[in-house]
């Protein structure tokens, strides 16, 4: 701003004598100054707005669930402390009594073991009984025994299976003969198919990165190369990827679908550098998830991932990323959208307009008790979708007719949070309507985003991944483990089977290997590896 007009008003003598060209020039530096101000005034709003999220992360509750302040006539620390000191009650004398001491339990065992014991290797420890110290075996008898447990563990629980093959000599055409290797899951490999599941199970469902896995092998005493690990990985996700495959067609076949997109570092973007890709993961209404990988998050990897021929009355289920309306747009399917990533918005809006943003949370709040109440009564189809109506419908007609009074009335910035909120749930109205009307369609997208969970969480132990093939098996891998923990399958039974099954099952039939078909087929008696067979 041009200091010279503020100049001419050295004095308040001085300002009967400005000319009407200072006076022009004042009203000008005015306007620039009120401008100016405006602009830092959103700034240091916009600023503030950040420190309140960077103090929320660090010090903050993570979760964003709403903490009940409880009753009003719950005092606080601070009211105690300022309440007037009170008399103390009268005292009156109480009678002495004896105190019996306190008897010790017999031991009478563990009654009720804290294992299954069909699938647990048990140790058993025999120890004698004192009274018989000294005395012969015909002098007491053995009535039963009293057993109890305890929890151990062996350092790094690998074992070393040896086969002993005998060779043979036939006397009558003096021929040396021996019966063959077992074969292995992997051509030429050493390792067992329980080490090969097990260590895909370390990596992908524990997290547990192969350089963590090699230090524990080594503590265990095996001499292995890190590489060979690696290659032990990419083989066998190599294995089942087939399985990957007709799990993927059977997501694509769903009706009802949800998606997201979650970062990755993969493959090498320059010296030092690792690119940026994604994961699009993908659930469908059969309770089963795929996690394909795409270099990035363009608009046509959403239509390479679910293909241009949907199922009839499809519905895609998704946040507010622009990709998502656009493929839906074009594919012409619904587009639902969801109400856990609307509610975000005011969530994070209370320090600026704390009152507005408590009373949209508190309308999203009565929605989401609609949703328990059809949790809790087992509602399903036209029971639900009634219930919804009854219900929810004039919840949701509620919060848009606030929505709408809240813009008529407020000036506040466009890049106030509140005023973001409100926009973001205005323009997705419809989207965020269609759960009244059909009831397959969950209300947000909660379910996708806990699946997904494995994925930030495996880079806080991995990292990255260094090529591009390195994340398509980490997206294989996710898919079936994070399908087997829906379906409640244990998911290193899982690859035990399947890893010596799809070798030999017919190509045509792969789908019978999902997660889904294998519960139903295969789970009550799974193949196991030589190391089951031979255990105690």
């Amino acid at each position: 701003m041009n200091p010279a007009p503020w100049s001419a008003l050295s004095s308040l003598e001085d300002a009967a004598t400005l000319s009407p060209q200072n006076v022009l020039d004042l009203a000008a530096a005015w306007r620039e100054w009120e401008k100016t101000g405006a602009v830092l005034r959103q700034e240091i709003a916009g600023l503030r707005q950040q420190v309140d999220w960077f103090r929320r992360q660090l010090f903050g509750q993570k979760s964003e669930r709403r903490i009940d302040i409880g009753s009003p006539g719950q005092m606080s620390l601070g009211e105690w402390l300022t309440q007037p000191t009170l008399p103390e009650p009268p005292s009156r004398l109480i009678a002495a009594h004896t105190r019996k001491a306190a008897t010790q339990r017999p031991d009478d065992g563990d009654t009720v073991p804290f294992f299954d014991e069909t699938r647990v290797p048990v140790e058993v420890i025999e120890l004698p009984a004192p009274a018989t110290e000294g005395l012969s075996p015909e002098d007491y008898e053995v009535v039963s025994h009293k057993e109890s447990y305890r929890l151990a563990q062996r350092p790094g629980s690998y074992v070393v299976i040896k086969y002993r093959r005998p060779v043979v000599k036939l006397k009558a055409s003096e021929a040396l003969v021996c019966a063959p290797a077992p074969s292995n899951v992997i051509d030429g490999s050493r390792a067992d198919v329980s080490f090969v599941a097990g260590l895909l199970i370390d990596q992908f469902a524990y997290h547990l990165p192969l350089y963590r896995q090699h230090q524990r092998l080594a503590d265990a005493g095996f001499t292995v190369s890190r590489p060979w690990l690696t290659q032990i990985a990419q083989q066998g996700a190599a294995l089942l990827e087939a399985i990957y495959e007709a799990q993927w067609a059977s997501i694509r076949e769903s009706r009802v679908k949800a998606m997201d997109e979650t970062p990755i570092k993969a493959g090498q973007g320059g010296p030092g550098k690792l690119k940026r890709g994604y994961f699009w993961p993908v659930h469908g209404e059969r309770d089963e998830i795929c996690f394909p990988f795409f270099e990035s998050r363009e608009i046509k990897h959403v239509e390479a991932a679910l293909g241009l021929t949907p199922a009839e009355r499809a519905v895609l289920l998704s946040d507010g990323y622009h990709a998502y309306a656009h493929y839906a747009a074009k594919i012409g399917i619904t587009h639902a959208q969801c109400w856990t990533h609307t509610r975000r918005g005011f969530f994070e809006a209370p320090a600026a307009e704390p009152e507005a943003a408590a009373e949209a949370l508190a309308l999203i709040g009565e929605l989401y008790q609609v949703e328990e109440d059809i949790r809790q009564a087992r509602l399903k189809g036209e029971r639900k979708k009634d219930h919804r109506l009854v219900h929810a419908k004039p919840v949701v007609e509620r919060f848009f007719a606030w929505i709408d009074e809240r813009f008529a009335a407020q000036g506040l910035l466009p890049s106030n949070p509140l005023t973001k909120a409100l926009a973001y749930a205005r323009d997705r109205r419809f989207g965020l309507e269609v759960f009244l009307s059909d009831p397959d369609v969950p209300i947000d997208t909660n379910h996708l985003e806990r699946a997904l969970r494995v994925i930030p969480m495996g880079r806080r132990n991995w990292m990255f991944c260094w090529t591009e093939l390195g994340a398509r098996h980490v997206g294989i891998l996710q898919s079936l483990i994070v399908t087997c923990r829906l379906h409640g399958i244990n998911p290193y039974d899982y690859l035990v089977d399947v890893l010596q099954r799809i070798g030999q099952h017919p190509a045509e039939r792969v789908h019978e290997l999902t997660p889904r078909c294998w519960k139903a087929l295969f789970a009550a008696n799974p193949l196991r590896s030589p190391l089951h067979r031979q255990a105690p």
